[in-house]
């Protein structure tokens, strides 16, 4: 070659970057020893000796060519392989806990510094170390143990142990991966100390707090049958001194009729008004701690609603002719129910759309529609109607919108709404002045209602 030989060229293509792995075939005349050694020196993956056989230069140019693409490939693949393993070091050093890596016998690869801090291990030492070392019971969040699940992760509470030796409650979550040398299994492992305190210390309120609910259930229960009893007493004993005053009264009136001034037999009207109202009220007291009490210990059965209303509307016969009050209803559903219960639903609902009527004759209609899992009933009227600010009042004890001698004692609302209460229900009200009241009272089905209304017999 003029101005450079072969062997000057070689040494240039190894000396730049771009051509330093390329592979370099001498053609030669001369077989010298020394020339051999020193192109081989130079990188050159082999020697042919004139005169050249082309197809034998061909073939190893080929040849030579492939396992140099096949090189850089591995190259690449070997670079790729460390950004990788670069990447995942990261990761796992930023992980929030304790990370190890083991083989399926438990033996750690890796670990990051976190785990270092956990236990009380140097790096160095935690790698080979088994990690049953600082998990004992590390198989109990083992991922094969829960291969009946078919989950690809699993976790669970273990005690965990310090270099020291001392031992601390750990989450401990497990996953498993597949690499050409075997499983592998990630470990994250986290102390629950404060958690387990925290727990514990949860436990402890709500066993104290339920404790004291019982407690004050219990004297809250007391309390309130103390009441009751109290009032049925009172109720009771009281009913004889107002028909004590009452008869004397109605006597004093007959015997003086003509002989008192105006002004006398007006204050004995008010004694005899009063004294009657008293009375109604106590009757009224005792029916609602009667029907408070109730559902628990009355019998539940299968219950006629509409055998239910005809027994209302005929304990109210009287006062339903005198007011020309006129009852209509469809066909109502039978459910399990305490049939005292309904007949006192139906009946004071009716009785008060008669009360507060208008001046025209009472409409009074009673209907049912299926609603969840249960019956609405509806009991409309076209009387006074309510204003809608006293639609919660009217529902308490002793409450009356309307002052006079056909009022009421206040009680009928309140006996209704501690009926449907026990019956499981709940009562509500819609309505306007001037425009009468729809009261509605929902009754569930539940374990025990349901709808047994016999088929019909056209279907």
């Amino acid at each position: 070659m003029p101005e450079m030989d072969g062997f000057e060229t070689a040494q240039m293509i190894r000396n730049r970057g771009r051509s330093s792995r390329t592979p370099i075939l001498f053609l030669t005349a001369y077989r010298s020893d020394e020339q051999l050694f020193r192109g081989y020196d130079l990188g050159a993956v082999d020697f042919l000796f004139k005169p050249i056989v082309p197809e034998v230069l061909q073939s190893k140019v080929a040849v030579f060519v492939e396992l140099s693409r096949n090189e850089q490939l591995l190259l690449r693949q070997a670079e790729e392989l460390t950004r990788t393993e670069r990447k995942f070091r990261a990761v796992l050093e930023a992980a929030p806990d304790a990370m190890v890596i083991t083989k399926q016998s438990g033996i750690i690869e890796l670990a990051n510094s976190r785990a270092d801090a956990l236990f009380g291990h140097s790096r160095e030492s935690l790698i080979g170390l088994n990690i049953r070392t600082l998990i004992p019971a590390w198989e109990q969040a083992h991922p094969e143990q829960k291969a009946a699940m078919r989950s690809p992760w699993s976790e669970a509470r273990l005690n965990a142990v310090r270099r020291d030796g001392a031992a601390f409650p750990a989450d401990v979550t497990t996953s498993s991966f597949v690499t050409p040398e075997g499983p592998r299994y990630t470990t994250a492992i986290r102390d629950a100390t404060d958690q387990v305190v925290a727990e514990e210390r949860i436990q402890k309120i709500n066993v104290e707090l339920e404790k004291r609910v019982q407690e004050r259930t219990a004297a809250l229960t007391y309390s309130n049958d103390a009441l009751r009893q109290f009032a049925w007493a009172a109720s009771h004993d009281l009913q004889e001194p107002i028909r004590t005053v009452l008869n004397y009264s109605e006597w004093l009136s007959e015997a003086t009729r003509g002989r008192l001034a105006t002004e006398e037999s007006e204050m004995l009207d008010i004694i005899r008004q009063h004294g009657d109202r008293l009375h109604r009220l106590l009757i009224a007291l005792r029916e609602y701690i009667r029907v408070s009490e109730s559902g628990g210990r009355q019998e539940w059965k299968s219950v006629n609603s509409n055998a239910a209303l005809q027994t209302a509307i005929s304990n109210l016969e009287n006062v339903i002719v005198e007011s020309g009050t006129s009852v209509q209803c469809g066909e109502l559903p039978t459910i399990h129910s305490v049939e005292i219960l309904l007949v006192q639903l139906f009946q004071n609902l009716i009785s008060n759309g008669i009360k507060y009527r208008s001046a025209e004759p009472p409409v009074i209609q009673v209907s049912a529609v299926p609603s969840g899992n249960g019956w609405t009933f509806s009991v409309t009227d076209n009387g006074a109607g309510i204003d809608p600010k006293y639609f919660n009042y009217i529902f308490g004890v002793f409450r009356r919108l309307q002052a006079g001698e056909n009022s009421g004692a206040g009680m009928g609302l309140a006996i209704c709404k501690a009926a449907v209460e026990r019956l499981g229900g709940k009562i509500w009200v819609d309505s306007a002045p001037e425009r009468g009241s729809a009261f509605h009272f929902y009754l569930p089905e539940g374990s025990r209602y349901e709808d047994e209304r016999a088929p019909d017999p056209a279907g």
